[in-house]
Formats: structure tokens, sequence, C-alpha cells
């Protein structure tokens, strides 16, 4: 028989490749990677060996996933569409790369997802498998299959898989360290209000502690390492930050956004730490970046949180761009103080080492260095273009 190594989730779909693969002829090598989505993972392993798989393990990637990934996606302050901080899209890639170790490992002829002909993660599986092992057959059962959503929960019923997906409790779920994504059921129609069981690492704003919180965040070279003081590693950090901003009901993102295959598509995410952590992150460039880099890196931001969406992690724009990033970052280090209320983030505070503001520079008070003199001239050559172009216009 062939082998396959099948990106095992525990999910439905996942779930049903299982059997499906293996009446296709194949010996099915389930392999769960630990991306920081919680729940029991060595269960989804237990009931991946019950559901057909010759070998089923889990690798637990959550400090490389934070570290490599993440905090890659934190240095380009990366929002998709200027909101979504790329939960899911974050976690591909290094899904891809170490499926190709365990095909190499055992010997295997291709590698199974459980995407739908719908999705982005399609693209970024398939690209990324492409990139790493362009000879590696990919299969796609879920989507080469072609049945609904409701089509997969009847196969599964019908063959009394151990499934927790039911037609009551319909929703996807997608979750790793940096936040949650929720899809499906009543969240297909873009005018219902998300149901309150959705969520999971926000509260709602209603309840929320009465009093504010404040965070202080410390940062080197663009990486966050601490929080009130204490230094954490990327996990811990993370955790901690996830804790202390989703019990005040910030971090949640309803948009209706613009897939890779041409359909808009109505997303629900939770990424109270992400999102904490972008704002931090960009108030402190703010502070420790000369105006043209800062400026510049504001549109590559944009460009890069494309680029991941997209499924491009490892293409050479993105290289490039990641390249420019470790250069801005080297004087990104400080401390930035966030202030938490209900469903709410606010910057209050920065500071830094490397800062580029100069008190004398910028005060009104007495110790202004500012020569204002200079003004005069410099606003008549600034304004000279525009000054002669009027000219013109009324002659």
């Amino acid at each position: 028989m062939k082998k396959v190594v099948l990106a095992y989730s525990g999910g439905l779909d996942t779930s049903v490749a299982i059997p499906w693969l293996g009446d296709q002829g194949y010996e099915v090598y389930a392999v769960a990677i630990d991306v920081g989505q919680g729940g029991d993972l060595p269960a989804a392993v237990a009931r991946a060996k019950a559901l057909g798989a010759v070998d089923a393990r889990a690798i637990d990637a959550r400090q490389e996933f934070a570290r490599d990934f993440a905090f890659a996606a934190l240095k380009m302050n990366a929002l998709y569409q200027g909101r979504y901080p790329l939960v899911s899209a974050l976690s591909r890639p290094l899904i891809a790369r170490l499926l190709i170790d365990v095909v190499e490992q055992v010997g295997a002829d291709a590698v199974a997802h459980g995407c739908t002909g719908k999705g982005n993660d399609q693209v970024r599986f398939e690209v990324s498998l492409a990139a790493l092992a362009p000879d590696v057959e990919v299969l796609a059962p879920v989507r080469d299959w072609g049945m609904t959503r409701a089509d997969t929960i009847a196969y599964a019923e019908s063959r009394s898989l151990p499934i927790t997906t039911t037609k009551s409790s319909p929703y996807s779920v997608d979750e790793n360290l940096w936040g949650r994504s929720i899809e499906c059921g009543v969240l297909e129609d873009p005018w219902a209000a998300p149901p309150d069981d959705i969520f999971a690492s926000t509260a709602a704003a209603a309840d929320a502690p009465g009093e504010p919180l404040d965070i202080q965040i410390g940062f080197e070279r663009g990486i966050p390492v601490s929080v009130d003081h204490e230094m954490l590693d990327p996990v811990a950090l993370v955790d901690a930050l996830e804790k202390k901003v989703g019990a005040y009901g910030y971090g949640r993102v309803d948009i209706v956004e613009d897939r890779l295959v041409g359909i808009k598509s109505r997303e629900i995410y939770e990424a109270p730490a992400a999102l904490a952590l972008i704002a931090a992150h960009a108030d402190l460039e703010a502070l420790t970046l000369e105006r043209a880099v800062a400026r510049e890196k504001r549109s590559l931001d944009a460009r890069w949180a494309d680029l991941v969406y997209e499924g491009l992690w490892f293409s050479p724009l993105k290289e490039a761009i990641d390249a420019f990033a470790d250069t801005t970052q080297r004087h990104v280090t400080g401390d930035v103080r966030l202030r938490i209320t209900a469903g709410g983030c606010l910057v209050t505070g920065r500071r830094s080492p490397e800062s580029l503001y100069d008190l004398e520079l910028a005060t009104y008070d007495e110790g202004d260095s500012f020569d204002q003199s200079d003004a005069v001239g410099f606003v008549k050559l600034w304004g000279l273009p525009s000054k002669v172009h009027a000219r013109r216009a009324r002659s």
C-alpha cells in the first residue's frame, strides 16, 4: 500500500479523511502539530488510530510557532485588510514543513490535508508543500470528495466515527497560540450577530472588570520579552497576555474577508494577545524608526500580510521583506504601557533607549531648542510648487 502523511487536526474534515484515504488504498500516518490550539491532543491522536490510521503522532511546535512565525508577523504589524492578524495563515507553512519531515522519515508517497475547495488553507498548504518538496503528491480528500459539511457529518454518523461536530453545533473552529477563527453555521449570514457561545478566549465586554488594567510590555529588537517586568518565553508571554487582555473582552474581530478564491466570507476571530502586541509594537516603532523608514515600512507591513495570507511564506519577495524587517527592528527596544478597558486597548505610554523623540526640540515650554526662524524659509520652499501651480491656474 502507498503511504500518505495527513495533516490531522482531530476535527471533522481530517477525521473523515482517514477512512476515506484508507478506502483509496493508502496507509495513513496522521500528524497532529501542536501550535497552541489547546484541547486534548493525546485523545485526538488516539482517535486517529481508532479511525484507521496506521500511525498517529503529535509534534509540539508551540515555541517555534511563537518565535519564528507569530513574532515574525508582529515585526511587520501584520493585519490582513487592516484587521485580521493572520491566525490560521501563520501556522500553515510551519505545519507544511513538519509534514515534509515526517514524509522523509516514513518514506511516504503523498501528503494530505483536510481543506475544502472554498477555503484559503488549501492554497497555503499546497503552495508551501510545492516550495518545500515539489515532487511530493498532495491529496485533498474533502475537496476532492465534493461533499457538503452536512454530508460529511452524515458520513461520520453513518459510520459511527468518533467526532464532536454535530448538526446542532456546526461551527468550524481553527485555533492556535495567536488566536481563534470561527466560521460556518449562523455566522454565514453577515447580518447575524455572533452568538455568545462561540467565544472562548475573550469575555463579553459587559462582563469585564470594572477597573482598567495597565500592562507594561518590554521589547528587545522588535520582539516582546516581558510583561509587567517579568521575563517570559514566547509561549508563556502570549498565554499571559491572552488571559489578561481577553478577560476584558478585547480582541474580537468580525470581518467580511476577501478570500483568495475570489469570494467574500464572514469571519469571526479572537486574538486578544496578538492585537494587543501589535498595538504596542507599532507604537514603539513610531518612537524609534526614522521617518522615511517608518513610512516605507507601513506599506511593506500590508504587503507582507497579503503575502502570508496568500500562502506565499516561502517566496523570494517575503524573504526580501523579512531582511528589511530585521534591519528596521535593530532599534525597536523599549517599553510600552497599555490600558485595557472593557472591549478596548489604548497605548498610554512608551519609552526607549533608542528613542528619536527629543524633548528639547518637541517642547513648547522653557528649554525649547527649536529655532522657529528656520521655519520661515522652509515653509516658503515647501510651498513653492503649490504657489507656482496656483499662479498658472489663474492665468
